[in-house]
């Protein structure tokens, strides 16, 4: 019989260090992005800081497709809430766009000046005002904190209003962290500051998912094996609780490149988040 214990929490939920070359990004997604923001403002397509709250990271860009949309996509950036901005992942609009969706990235407050509990209010409240200028269905998709955050939006205690939450179609949580528990064990819950009732509160697994919730856990096969355990673990919990669900590792991609695909029009991940 073979037992497993996690001996080292933050090498564990380490990312970069564990990557040939990880220490490439943030930085090389910087290019990509403002490459592809500079195009759709050249072809007016593109509204950047669009406020939706009172705080100075309550903003969000907007892109838009050649036609009127036939839908939204939210994007919701990562960096473990305490870090980065939606600047970082512009150029993950294009394979939504070229279906005709247009495509809304916030940013929001970090910790340690709010908490996790703040962040997921400021995203409802994002969410909100951006379904208030769509018709059409709404497609939820983010990255590492980006795929707990979209996950808590569809949970049964989403900030979301019923009207906007009926709206919601497909969710992909891209390497997303679902259980808070364990980051109370690494360094990184000094600028956090996760306690045990917030992470109950806030963490997808311990939650149950909304009505007609759709979720769809996507991981690159490469990652850290708690990311991979995270991937399984809310889709495996929530097909317990009556959601449509699924789980998928995709091979040869790490943390930083497994995004990717949402560039694509017709990589699996843009065609999963958008059901097409």
């Amino acid at each position: 019989m073979i037992y497993h214990r996690i001996s080292d929490w933050d090498n564990s939920y380490s990312n970069g260090i564990n990557i040939a070359g990880g220490d490439a990004w943030p930085e090389a997604w910087v290019a990509p992005a403002q490459t592809y923001r500079d195009r759709m403002l050249a072809a007016g397509r593109a509204e950047l800081g669009i406020s939706y709250g009172e705080r100075p990271r309550n903003v969000y860009d907007l892109f838009l497709p050649e036609q009127a949309p036939r839908g939204i996509v939210v994007f919701i950036h990562g960096g473990y809430w305490q870090s980065l901005d939606n600047s970082y992942w512009s150029h993950l609009a294009e394979g939504s766009i070229a279906h005709g969706f247009a495509v809304a990235m916030p940013t929001y407050t970090l910790c340690p000046d709010v908490h996790i509990t703040d962040i997921v209010v400021e995203i409802g409240s994002a969410i909100t005002q951006i379904a208030a200028r769509f018709d059409g269905p709404i497609h939820l998709t983010g990255h590492s904190a980006g795929g707990h955050l979209v996950s808590r939006m569809v949970s049964n205690t989403s900030p979301l209003p019923p009207q906007v939450r009926a709206r919601i179609g497909n969710t992909v949580s891209i390497s997303g962290v679902h259980d808070l528990r364990p980051l109370m064990r690494v360094n990184l819950n000094e600028r956090l500051k996760i306690t045990p009732e917030e992470a109950q509160r806030e963490s997808p697994v311990l939650l149950e998912p909304g009505p007609n919730t759709r979720i769809f856990c996507w991981v690159g096969g490469n990652e850290r094996a708690e990311f991979l355990r995270h991937n399984e673990l809310l889709a495996n919990i929530w097909t317990g609780l009556g959601a449509e669900t699924g789980a998928y590792a995709e091979p040869d991609k790490h943390h930083f490149s497994v995004p990717n695909g949402l560039m694509d029009p017709h990589h699996p991940l843009t065609r999963t988040l958008l059901g097409v």
